[in-house]
């Protein structure tokens, strides 16, 4: 058993309950609830997380459905996740006034507003790592020690969970078309993990 421990930078707790939601969909509530049990986050099969959490659970469970699933199923598992995460958002965090701003916008002028705003809650996702954001074509979002792969070593990129959330964001906000693509990730031997967001 993987056990989490506590003390360290936050997260919000959408990376537990988004992907606890997306385990179960895809593998059933049994083996959701077996697999954070297995993380040591069998706290959160009773009462899921209200509040921000120790960054350690969220790297306990990530490294976990790496080890455990298949890549394929912890990938449809992560990007699904990272989708609801985005949803969230959305729903809950982004105030209605700047959701219709941002729409109404031209992408090129939509695109850096959202992007300084995901830079500037970048604590919320981010925990102890260094998050850093370029404007332009394209866009480029980076994480140095990212929370979400930090164990990982992987030839392909490990962080569909924020490249999910990311597109889901741009493509409501500011172009339905927008792309994101994880162009490096340290799971893979790269200094950063990095994201570049496109559209058109």
């Amino acid at each position: 058993m993987i056990m989490a421990a506590t003390g360290g930078a936050r997260i919000g707790p959408n990376a537990v309950i988004q992907v606890a939601a997306a385990l179960a969909r895809r593998l059933g509530a049994g083996v959701a609830s077996d697999l954070l049990r297995a993380a040591g986050l069998g706290a959160y099969v009773r009462a899921p997380p209200q509040h921000m959490i120790d960054e350690r659970e969220v790297i306990a469970l990530h490294t976990l459905l790496r080890d455990r699933l298949q890549p394929a199923t912890a990938g449809h598992v992560m990007r699904a996740a990272g989708i609801a995460t985005g949803d969230y958002l959305l729903k809950h965090r982004i105030p209605r006034f700047a959701q219709a701003l941002l729409r109404v916008l031209p992408a090129a002028l939509a695109a850096p507003l959202l992007l300084g705003a995901i830079r500037r809650h970048a604590w919320t996702f981010a925990g102890s790592g260094h998050f850093h954001a370029r404007s332009g074509r394209p866009l480029v979002i980076s994480i140095e020690h990212c929370p979400i792969c930090r164990s990982a070593n992987a030839v392909l990129p490990q962080c569909g969970y924020y490249a999910a959330t990311f597109r889901r964001l741009f493509r409501r906000l500011v172009h339905r078309h927008a792309r994101v693509r994880e162009t490096a990730c340290q799971a893979a031997g790269a200094d950063c993990c990095r994201f570049e967001i496109d559209w058109g």
